[in-house]
């Protein structure tokens, strides 16, 4: 039968941080090994010397003694378990984890019943790693009255139960203030330099040294080790730091690669383009001569077939014309001639020389007696 647990499903019973850190740790996972709960027990009575959450010395990742009892809370313990675990006697460590196991998993209400035999225990032993003496009972009060545990917090008792619990220790006149072997009462009184909690999850995951039993790591931020391991994740990050750099170059000057190409395919597309265009207007230009050629040499023709044409009518226009004025023509001429001839009867002829004795104007008065006047270039004659 098992224990009448609280209902909390596993991963929300201890902190986030301290169970993300327990999950993530190297010595849990060799765990997985251990099938039953004696092989449990063997592993703790082998390698447990304290009961803190987290591990001392120069690594602050969780502590073997919580590495096994998260072990117990994936194998879901019975009664029977439980009480081999509460009387063990080969060490007081499995006794302690027990303890530990019921704070977190039980029933609040059933706390009392499962620590009231145990409330005056005088079996001495340590559960910090300071050294410090206790014996279990005073351990087991101080698990039922506070809710802090080495700077880790442990599941609320509602305020009902804990004034009930308080009513009980009373009656057995025992004390009711904590004695401070599980820490102090809050998180920031804590001044044991062991006990200390990691900052976050990252930092306490930051550091691995392979060991399979954490707690046996001795002395902190003196050790030779660390320093170690603290230059080497320093040159490690400089020269992640220097592959980024070297990357961002890369992917800086890829770009500026990327770009100039692209300049000088767009360059090659435009002057491509040019091409065309000037291969175009070569084009039209080459047809706009032609069909000026065409057309010129068209009209050259036309204008030479009209003027043949004209040419090959004109003769036979020019003879008939001839032809048809020359009557006139012979009339007119012989009718000048004939007033010419009167003229130089009556005047007389201007070409030939005067005498002396005044023919000539003897001729011309003698006409201007005459009643006749000629009219030129007629046949009639008026008074």
């Amino acid at each position: 039968m098992e224990i009448q647990s609280s209902g909390r499903s596993i991963d929300t019973l201890m902190e986030k941080v301290l169970c993300m850190n327990i999950l993530s740790s190297d010595y849990f996972k060799e765990l997985f090994r251990l099938k039953t709960y004696h092989e449990v027990i063997d592993e703790i009575y082998n390698q447990v010397d304290h009961v803190e959450p987290w591990m001392t010395g120069n690594c602050r990742g969780p502590s073997t003694a919580f590495c096994l009892l998260y072990k117990f809370f994936t194998m879901k313990l019975t009664v029977k378990q439980m009480h081999g675990l509460l009387k063990h006697p080969d060490s007081p460590y499995i006794r302690a984890v027990g303890f530990l196991y019921l704070r977190y998993v039980a029933e609040p209400k059933t706390l009392w019943g499962w620590y009231e035999p145990y409330i005056k225990d005088d079996e001495e032993f340590s559960p910090g790693s300071n050294g410090k003496m206790t014996t279990m009972g005073v351990y087991v009060r101080d698990l039922l009255l506070g809710q802090y545990y080495f700077d880790t917090l442990l599941p609320r008792v509602p305020l009902p139960l804990m004034r009930q619990i308080t009513t009980n220790l009373e009656k057995m006149k025992l004390p009711t203030k904590l004695s401070g072997v599980t820490g102090d009462s809050t998180r920031m009184g804590a001044d044991d330099s062991t006990a200390r909690r990691p900052p976050s999850v990252k930092a306490s995951l930051s550091v691995s040294f392979g060991q399979r039993a954490p707690h046996r790591a001795s002395t902190r931020d003196s050790s030779p080790v660390r320093k170690a391991v603290a230059d080497r994740d320093r040159d490690r990050d400089r020269d992640r730091e220097r592959e980024r750099s070297v990357d961002r170059s890369r992917d800086r000057e890829r770009s500026y690669d990327d770009r100039d190409r692209d300049r000088d395919r767009a360059r090659d597309r435009e002057r491509e383009r040019d091409r065309e265009r000037e291969r175009d207007r070569d084009r039209d230009r080459r047809d706009r001569d032609r069909d000026y050629h065409r057309s010129s040499k068209e009209r050259r023709d036309y204008d030479r077939d009209r003027y043949s044409s004209r040419r090959s009518r004109s003769p036979r226009r020019d003879s008939h014309e001839r032809h048809r004025d020359s009557p006139f023509r012979g009339e007119k001429k012989e009718t000048v001639s004939n007033n010419l001839q009167k003229l130089k009867d009556l005047y007389g002829d201007a070409s030939q020389p005067k005498n002396d004795n005044g023919a000539g104007s003897e001729g011309v008065r003698k006409g201007t007696g005459t009643e006749e006047v000629i009219r030129l270039g007629g046949s009639s004659s008026w008074r």
